[in-house]
Order: structure tokens, then C-alpha cells, then sequence
């Protein structure tokens, strides 16, 4: 059975700007522009997350830092190479953009249908948490694939330790940036932001299994 590609990758944001829209690149003659947008979390901490959208969706009188925006879009990665290396870049590009906001709506909304394309990392934090991380393959038009981080937590992270290249799963969660702090080769500390799915639902589409947090 065929994915729906329109299906297997559908983001919903609902948060506030906080960033003024800068040129990002051109593309067949249309412009695209990234900004970021901050979002909640039910722990009443925040997400700062990065958006790239046409300039056929900005509307210069509505588009203000501090307003409050719904993006519905996809999750989209790219190679970004700094010193001979590459670097793994997402970003949200924007389908659909309201102002006209429901604010009853989950701030925070990932759905994604791929493919484990590394073996999953296992691990377990200080205070004895299970995490497994995994990168899904999600396919897109024109036989691209995005690439996306994934964190799995508790008993879904000893499952999802099982999984094995290839496999097809379905994930739910949430889009969420975390702060780090990379060392240099000078010993100077760089500030970093990674940004991931954090998943609450995970599926293995092959045999049907299911597990939610």
C-alpha cells in the first residue's frame, strides 16, 4: 500500500512570534523567508522553533513580533556544511498560516509516517530514564526524503531499541528545541539548539504494533 505523501508528514504550531522574517533563498523565481516562533509546553516551559515560508503567505500587516500565529506545514531537513562538515538542519516550512486563532487546540502537533534509517541509540539519563534516539526517513515529491530526529522516552524507548533499519513506523509527538554546549577544539564553549521530535506515540506499521505513553 502506497503512503499518502500529503499524509506522512504534518506539523501544527500555534505560538507567538518572536523573530522579525529574514530573506533565507529563491527558488524558481519565489522568495522564502524563515523566522521563529515560540511555542508552550504543559510543563509551562517554551520552544523556540525555526519556520521557513513563502513570501506568498506573508502578509506584511498582520505578520508582527509578538503576535500570535497557527502554522500547519511539514517538517523539512537539510544539509548545511560548515567547515567541511555537514550539519543536519530542520526547519518548518509553512503550508498554511491563520491568525484567526483556537486557542483549545494542542499548541504543538507532529504526526510522521518513515523509515529507521540508522539503528537506534539507546541509553538511560543519571536519574535512571530510558531514551532511545532514532532518525526517520520520511519520504516526500520529486523522490526527496526529509530527515528527522526522533526522542522516544520509557517503555517506548526499550521498544523502539528493537527496531531495525528499514522499518516502517508512525510517530506522534511534539516539536521541541534543546539548548547544548559543544567544546571546541580551542577549548571555548559554543551555545548550541537542536531541535527534535519529542514522541509520545509510536507505531511499527510492518506488524501492527502500537505503544503510547
Amino acid at each position: 500500500m502506497q503512503t499518502d505523501l500529503r499524509q506522512n508528514n504534518i506539523v501544527t504550531l500555534i505560538g507567538k512570534i518572536v523573530s522579525d522574517y529574514t530573506f533565507s533563498h529563491e527558488m524558481y523565481g519565489e522568495c522564502f523567508y524563515t523566522f521563529k516562533i515560540e511555542t508552550s509546553r504543559l510543563s509551562e516551559t517554551t520552544d523556540i522553533l525555526p519556520i521557513t515560508i513563502s513570501e506568498r503567505l506573508i502578509d506584511k500587516n498582520l505578520f508582527k513580533i509578538g503576535a500570535l500565529i497557527e502554522i500547519n506545514g511539514q517538517i523539512r531537513s537539510y544539509n548545511n556544511i560548515v567547515d567541511g562538515k555537514n550539519h543536519l538542519v530542520l526547519t518548518v516550512f509553512v503550508k498554511d498560516i491563520n491568525f484567526n486563532l483556537d486557542l483549545n487546540k494542542n499548541p504543538n502537533q507532529v504526526s510522521l509516517n518513515g523509515y529507521v534509517c540508522k539503528p537506534p541509540v539507546y541509553r538511560k539519563t543519571p536519574f535512571g530514564r530510558e531514551i532511545a534516539d532514532v532518525l526517520l526517513a520520511v519520504n516526500r515529491s520529486y523522490n526527496k526524503s526529509d530527515y528527522i530526529p526522533c526522542i522516544i522516552w520509557g517503555r517506548n524507548a526499550k521498544f523502539a531499541n528493537n527496531l531495525e533499519v528499514g522499518n516502517n513506523i508512525k510517530i506522534s509527538g511534539r516539536m521541541q528545541s534543546r539548548n547544548y554546549q559543544k567544546k571546541l577544539d580551542n577549548g571555548d564553549i559554543l551555545e548550541k539548539t537542536a531541535y527534535e521530535i519529542s514522541v509520545s506515540k509510536l507505531e511499527v506499521l510492518e506488524n501492527n504494533k502500537e505503544l503510547e505513553n
